[in-house]
């Protein structure tokens, strides 16, 4: 599968997604399309990439889009949204409460995603707002009709208050966003993401049980892909949160000086051969200092 190529999800009835090349790899980000009586598309990818989305809504004949439904507000999920609001201006936009006012009004979302993801800012374009009567708020245990299935809501806090996860009844998928990791499906490897500034461990591995009582078939990643669910895909994730905050916090230790912390991981990134050095260690750089503010949170509140 290679940048802007749609699939299907196997073993689902009209859901598929398209890889929109983010950052300019490969396998990185996908974007979903149920094309459902009422047509949904969980995610936006960033704006830059909205070519790619609007080329898989054209390959499959979408005319018109009944909802748009990012997982959260982080830019890499929603930055196109204002872009797709513009194509299909009957379409409503649903997220989690806490975000749907960044979808208005977006500017300290940008000046956050900036912050955050510093160098990588040069592969987004600005998002556009949205008019305040298209948007409307969910929370957890929301139902969405689509007409021939339901996609019922479960906030997912741990990676950003704002993040949900869409379960469809009619195929029992689970559209994750963040909440299981980033699947990398050439490696089959299954990586934390923990960006700056909200990401919580224990409300992260909260999430994972809440998946685990879910107990879908299929499970949709934000990044990237989908592949089928089993109980030993979430403990696998557990156990790689666990480490990966208990390997900053021993080298925080060990180096008492947090650039220093950063500057570790970034030079031992093991996924450069997958996506290439500078996205591995831009990848690197933005999940140790979500860590590092999440630990500097967690002794703060001691």
């Amino acid at each position: 599968m290679a940048i802007g190529d749609v699939e299907a999800v196997p073993n689902s009835t009209d859901v598929y997604y398209v890889d929109t090349g983010m950052y300019e790899v490969e396998h990185y980000g996908s974007v979903y399309l149920i094309d459902a009586e009422k047509p949904a598309l969980i995610d936006t990818g960033i704006a830059a990439d909205r070519e790619h989305v609007f080329g898989m809504l054209d390959e499959l004949g979408v005319d018109d889009l009944a909802y748009i439904l990012p997982t959260h507000v982080h830019l890499d999920h929603a930055g196109g949204a204002g872009y797709l609001a513009e194509r299909y201006p009957d379409a409503t936009l649903m997220t989690h409460e806490i975000g749907a006012p960044h979808l208005v009004d977006p500017s300290r979302l940008v000046a956050g995603t900036k912050a955050a993801v510093e160098d990588q800012w040069r592969f987004y374009d600005e998002p556009l707002p949205i008019d305040e009567d298209r948007v409307e708020s969910l929370t957890d245990g929301d139902e969405i009709d689509l007409g021939d299935r339901t996609l019922t809501v479960h906030h997912a806090p741990g990676h950003a208050p704002h993040q949900v996860m869409y379960h469809d009844d009619r195929d029992d998928l689970l559209f994750t966003g963040d909440a299981l990791g980033i699947w990398e499906p050439r490696s089959r490897t299954l990586l934390q993401t923990s960006p700056p500034s909200q990401f919580h461990l224990e409300k992260a591995l909260d999430d994972v049980r809440t998946i685990e009582d879910i107990d879908p078939e299929t499970i949709c990643f934000g990044h990237f892909g989908s592949r089928p669910y089993d109980d030993d895909l979430a403990a696998e994730y557990k156990r790689v949160l666990v480490e990966w905050v208990e390997a900053i916090r021993q080298k925080r230790e060990e180096l008492d000086d947090d650039e220093a912390v950063i500057t570790h991981f970034v030079e031992n990134t093991e996924m450069d051969e997958v996506w290439g050095v500078r996205k591995a260690q831009d990848e690197e750089r933005l999940n140790v200092r979500g860590v590092l503010g999440y630990l500097d949170y967690i002794e703060d509140d001691e």
